[in-house]
């Protein structure tokens, strides 16, 4: 495949599994403006399916992505204006689309996830990545900062001060720094990191689907700080009621596997 193939943004389903491939032939799926829109319109898809129970992101031919398209930043970040639009109006939304999805989401990482691939990575729930997957944003050598809806993500996983050492130098590093700074849920074989992926999905989709969605909405609820509103507290306890609490109940006490619906 040569270097002009038009960059995607996949989405296949499989039962309750969804899998979001960023697909770039030749380019290290570096992602352009239109598959930034994709992304952004896959994920809205993807929250209003209430029968998805998870959904994997994952890059094409052996790595996650290689960040943005530099070679659409002469016409698409050509001056203050462009700048602004592409980064609040193209990217922030995409990554808003990823980070609110009501279904759990994990990143499947293999190969290159720099610039806007770990952008994306860390807006997913769980990072499970090859022992030789390589990680960082060098964008100091091209001169701008990280914007502040996509340093969201980074500094929720990893704090202050190793989100301001991974930009200020703008290394690329591996995946046990990575870990060690936060960035991954774990490291497993080269070999084995879509088979982890996959398990990883099963497992979150065998479990009861309207308790994964408050998890997400809680964490992030709680992340922000403040106390809770009547509101909210309610919110977390609607799943009192549910068939699928009293269905894990059930089969607790049976002693078999529960079978969740999602109600």
């Amino acid at each position: 495949m040569t270097d002009d193939v038009a960059g995607r943004v996949l989405l296949q389903r499989e039962g309750h599994l969804a899998w979001v491939t960023l697909s770039h032939p030749g380019r290290l799926n570096a992602i352009t403006v239109a598959m930034w829109h994709e992304l952004r319109d896959v994920f809205t898809r993807i929250a209003q399916d209430d029968a998805l129970r998870c959904v994997v992101v994952r890059g094409e031919g052996g790595n996650f992505a290689a960040g943005a398209d530099i070679r659409e930043f002469p016409v698409e970040r050509a001056d203050a204006a462009g700048v602004q639009r592409y980064h609040r109006e193209v990217l922030a939304p995409a990554l808003r689309a990823v980070a609110e999805c009501p279904q759990p989401v994990v990143a499947q990482i293999e190969g290159v996830c720099v610039g806007g691939g770990l952008e994306i990575a860390s807006q997913c729930d769980l990072r499970i990545a090859g022992e030789s997957a390589r990680f960082g944003v060098p964008i100091n050598r091209l001169g701008f900062p990280m914007a502040p809806d996509e340093m969201r993500g980074l500094l929720a996983l990893a704090g202050r001060a190793a989100t301001l050492a991974i930009l200020l130098e703008g290394r690329v590093f591996g995946a046990a720094e990575a870990r060690e700074l936060g960035l991954l849920t774990r490291i497993v074989a080269d070999a084995d990191v879509a088979a982890q992926a996959r398990r990883s999905a099963e497992r979150i989709a065998q479990g009861a689907p309207l308790a994964a969605r408050i998890n997400k909405r809680l964490s992030a609820r709680l992340a922000r700080g403040g106390a809770l509103t009547e509101d909210e507290y309610q919110d977390y306890f609607s799943y009192a009621d549910s068939r699928d609490h009293k269905e894990g109940v059930r089969a607790f006490l049976a002693g078999v596997d529960p079978l969740f619906s999602g109600d």
